[in-house]
């Protein structure tokens, strides 16, 4: 007995002396503080709440017109027709034109006729010529066009003389203007002013050719 009980007593200070180590050191588990889960994940500041800024508005273009592909033109003529060495005739009329520009730039197609009236010698004189070529054109911030033309085609005179043909090749050169009266609009006027040249009854003319009409742009 007397055994036992100091085994026993010898257990139990041994099991206190265990305790005692134990407690400083859990204390100094529950003492340990962890980040808080808020400081791990940072707060959105002001700015993520913040509406998004409006896109800029669509910024307008100015000072571009628009440049057609087609031109109708009508109008009056005018020409002085050195018909022979000391004999000239004044005859009026119309001329006609059609343009074609591909891809609306500068260089385009050409197409013209043009007739002139007038009495001579007791007859009624007429001279007309279909002629087509190339035109170049330059346009400002109005849409108003400075242009030139080269053409080539058949002029022909009436009425039959005995000093030649009544047919014969013709040339043209010249250019004129083209003005808007709106700005970037469709209808303009135009003046014109050529040279042509043709070879009638074996002789050269040169005749000064003025024309006056409005153009259609399309």
């Amino acid at each position: 007995m007397r055994r036992s009980a100091i085994l026993c007593g010898a257990i139990l200070i041994l099991a206190f002396g265990a305790r005692a180590q134990i407690r400083p050191e859990s204390t100094l588990f529950l003492g340990t503080s962890f980040p808080a889960l808020s400081a791990a994940i940072p707060s959105p500041g002001p700015a993520a709440f913040a509406a998004p800024e409006p896109a800029p508005a669509p910024q307008g273009v100015y000072g571009v017109v628009p440049n057609y592909n087609f031109q109708i033109y009508g109008g009056f003529s005018y020409f002085h027709f050195y018909e022979l060495p000391g004999e000239t005739g004044n005859l009026d009329g119309f001329n006609v034109a059609a343009e074609y520009f591909p891809h609306a730039g500068h260089i385009g197609l050409d197409g013209e006729y043009a007739v002139g009236f007038a009495p001579q010698s007791g007859q009624l004189t007429v001279l007309d010529a279909g002629m087509g070529g190339v035109r170049f054109r330059v346009q400002n911030h109005r849409g108003d066009e400075l242009w030139a033309h080269g053409l080539v085609g058949l002029a022909h005179f009436v009425p039959l003389t005995p000093y030649g043909g009544d047919n014969a090749l013709v040339i043209e050169a010249g250019g004129g203007l083209d003005v808007l009266p709106k700005r970037g609009g469709r209808l303009a006027y135009r003046l014109e002013a050529d040279v042509l040249g043709t070879y009638f009854f074996g002789t050269y003319q040169f005749s000064p050719k003025i024309s006056i009409g409005a153009v259609y742009r399309f």
